[in-house]
């Protein structure tokens, strides 16, 4: 947009000089198939389960400035800078940071809370443990344990980046395939951290003894930090922690108030359950992820509101990227949705050409750098987001011709708009066929099956999972029930008021040749352009309203705010009414949080538990396993058997491979299917009778979805039924339970 050359034009009288304000610097630190499980299976506790007695409990901007100040010097200014603070408000400051520190702890020590309520997960033993992080949780976990468990670390780094297990028979490299960078550092510092505790004397765990009742042997259960899964739980919950604190800080920094942090804290807690799963699903590649996100986006805030761009800011914005995007594959989505926004800001001419040139810079460094620390993943070359950046990147050279385009300003919003958009899909599709990468089709086709009737195997493996469905009809009840809805709404409706004002202003006068507007408050809109973006997305994938509802929590800070709400503070004092609404709130927040503490379980899972312990007492180290993709990252976790598939679901090879070993629950013949197990040189196939009956939705068990992607068999018997009762000739019974079959694959 042309408007960002010009310097501001003010129709009101002249004001008083104003002081400069301070430069503003906070401190701050796709879908996977089978995600979407929150927990474990839950059972209620056993009266003979017995622990220990009495052991409840829970569990700056760094910028320099063109100038050359220090890092040292500016710390503290550009802190209260960002919390929106003069120089004189010291007090004030540390106030603001003493908030933030009790909303961190008091996250931490309610999600601690719920995790260890949900599972007793102190009273597990180290097997139940490994098998209550279910699906692609336990693939994560696997690594770290690798690397715990090796001689040394630089070896265990060495054991995955040349991995033999997790697709037998290749050898991969899962630094490079599964986002694997949070299990590298968390394992450096648990072997950091107990050898420093060996060395100086201190224990770092204490082990028990746990009846289980019901006629079930005793386990050893161990508890403290010098336990790994105690330790890397206990690291994610930390981290999860300090994100409140970011939120605080996030929500006073937007609103210029401190009620406005109260406000994106309580709106956070009162709708929890709808904000994160961290507290059932802790592995999960967000956990690690997201509160870098919250991060990133409040430095983003921060660039837009400064009056002045400093080269500490922009670095903690790479810096802040790259911990987004290193952890978690779907990160390239987020971001290009962040690109979108700020450069829909950019045209309507909220914020100048230079910081979004900046901006932009950062971004493709960050990608660059993790494309590197990523052993050359080409995914993240050729995504969208890295083709909307150079998209947008030519479009800002070009700038030029379009000042020179004589239309009005409305078509040339539109001009923008459509080559960005078009720009974007094209050159996707060319880096995609130029590299011969189809790694992310399935995405696209997910996308398309939302809108059309379009159904294959892999979008259905998607769609009929809950969480990749559209979002619930009782979702957006919900929201409205704790007032988060009709707050945000009363403050995109404001927003929106000032972006029509501003826009008719300059549609009015038509002014294509001489354009001296440029508006403030661009963060605002960028925030609410953001609220849209995250809501397409939450609508398309329930999954994906972890995006959206923290967002809301954000927005909702913005009832504080003197910018949208000056004329009804002038005639009620700002704290009454945020008291008024946050007390309404509670009312259905305070009923949420209580269900969420009512929910009391303690895990258990014996079939599996047999399964495992079968498989590592009755089988050879190097047998290979096939099965369903949550069970073989349990099988390769715990038994450390190699196994061919796995719940990792980004890869177009695996996807294939997948399809194969699904092929169990089809209606071919048992012979067809025999002898493609015996191309992946699969040893034992474990076939779970459930998977073959079960139906999440019509047209959703895997014979039905099987008879989309092969009609020429539909209506015969899966044979997943015929082999539950008879398995010969082709395959031979080894290992049966209630639930699992392990049949050995006979070969010729």
């Amino acid at each position: 947009m042309v408007l960002q050359a010009r310097n501001k034009h003010r129709e009101a009288a002249p004001k008083p000089p104003q002081p400069p304000r301070a430069s503003q610097s906070p401190l701050r630190g796709a879908p996977d198939v089978g995600a979407g499980e929150s927990g474990p299976e839950r059972a209620s506790p056993s009266p003979g389960r017995k622990g220990a007695a009495g052991r409840k409990g829970p569990r700056a901007e760094p910028g320099v400035s063109p100038a050359g100040v220090g890092l040292g010097g500016r710390l503290v200014a550009g802190l209260r800078g960002a919390l929106g603070l003069r120089r004189a408000g010291r007090g004030r400051t540390w106030t603001t940071l003493l908030l933030a520190a009790f909303a961190a702890v008091l996250h931490w020590s309610h999600i601690t809370h719920l995790f260890e309520n949900d599972r007793h997960f102190s009273h597990l033993s180290t097997l139940e443990r490994e098998m209550a992080f279910r699906t692609e949780m336990g693939l994560y976990y696997s690594y770290f344990k690798t690397i715990v468990e090796a001689p040394s670390f630089l070896n265990g780094v060495w054991m995955i980046m040349n991995d033999k297990l997790t697709e037998y028979p290749l050898v991969i490299n899962t630094l490079k395939r599964f986002n694997l960078y949070p299990e590298v550092i968390l394992a450096s510092w648990y072997r950091i951290y107990t050898k420093i505790m060996d060395m100086i004397g201190i224990q770092t765990k204490i082990c028990w003894t746990v009846t289980r009742g019901e006629g079930l042997s005793p386990i050893e259960s161990c508890e403290g930090l010098g336990d790994p899964a105690c330790f890397y739980v206990a690291v994610i919950f930390i981290l999860n922690g300090l994100m409140m604190a970011l939120f605080f800080i996030y929500g006073t920094y937007l609103s210029g108030s401190r009620l406005g942090g109260l406000v994106t804290v309580l709106c956070f807690f009162f709708n929890h359950g709808e904000c994160t799963r961290v507290m059932w699903t802790p592995p999960l590649r967000e956990s690690f992820s997201y509160p870098f996100l919250v991060l990133q986006m409040l430095l983003v805030t921060h660039i837009l509101r400064a009056t002045k761009l400093y080269r500490g800011s922009l670095i903690a914005l790479c810096i802040s990227n790259i911990f987004f995007m290193l952890p978690w594959q779907f990160a390239q989505f987020v971001l290009l949705t962040q690109i979108a926004s700020l450069f829909a800001v950019y045209v309507v001419g909220y914020i100048d050409i230079y910081k979004l040139r900046k901006i932009i810079y950062i971004h493709m460094i960050s990608l660059a750098l993790c494309f590197v620390l990523m052993f050359g993943n080409s995914m993240l070359l050729t995504s969208y987001y890295a083709s909307s950046l150079v998209i947008i990147w030519g479009m800002l050279a070009l700038k030029p011709h379009f000042v020179k385009i004589n239309v009005s300003e409305l078509s040339l919003w539109i001009i923008q708009g459509c080559l960005w958009l078009f720009g974007t899909i094209i050159l996707k599709y060319l880096t995609s066929r130029i590299f011969g990468i189809a790694d992310d089709a399935h995405i696209g086709n997910l996308l398309t099956s939302k809108f059309f009737s379009y159904k294959d195997f892999d979008t259905l493996l998607y769609t009929c999972a809950a969480e990749f469905d559209f979002m619930e009809k009782e979702t957006p009840l919900r929201y409205t029930k704790t007032l988060l809805l009709p707050a945000v709404l009363v403050v995109f409706i404001a927003v929106v008021r000032k972006i029509i004002s501003d826009m008719w202003s300059i549609l009015a006068k038509q002014q294509t040749h001489i354009r001296k507007h440029q508006f403030d408050h661009g963060e605002l809109v960028y925030h609410a352009l953001q609220l849209l973006a995250y809501t397409a997305l939450g609508i398309l994938i329930m999954r994906l309203k972890l995006f959206l509802t923290p967002h809301m929590c954000v927005m909702a800070s913005l009832i504080c705010s003197r910018q949208l709400f000056g004329w009804l503070f002038c005639k009620v004092h700002p704290g009454a009414v945020v008291f008024a609404v946050l007390a309404a709130m509670s009312i259905q927040g305070s009923a949420n949080l209580q269900t969420q503490w009512n929910i009391v379980g303690e895990f258990s899972n014996l079939p599996q538990e047999e399964l495992i312990e079968w498989i590592k007492y009755s089988t050879k180290p190097d047998a290979v396993f096939a099965g369903a993709m949550p069970t073989m990252a349990s099988v390769k976790l715990s038994a450390l058997r190699p196994v061919v598939n796995h719940p990792h679901y980004e890869d177009a090879g695996l996807r294939a491979r997948t399809k194969i070993v699904y092929s169990m629950y089809s209606r071919k013949a048992a012979e067809e299917v025999k002898q493609e197990l015996v191309k992946l040189k699969v040893n034992y196939y474990i076939l779970e009778e459930s998977w073959c009956i079960r139906r999440s939705k019509p047209g959703c068990s895997m014979p039905e979805i099987w008879d989309v992607e092969d009609p020429a068999n539909a209506g015969k018997t899966p044979l997943c039924n015929l082999l539950v009762k008879e398995s010969k000739p082709h395959f031979t019974t080894v290992f049966q339970n209630s639930v699992y079959k392990v049949l050995e694959v006979i070969k010729e």
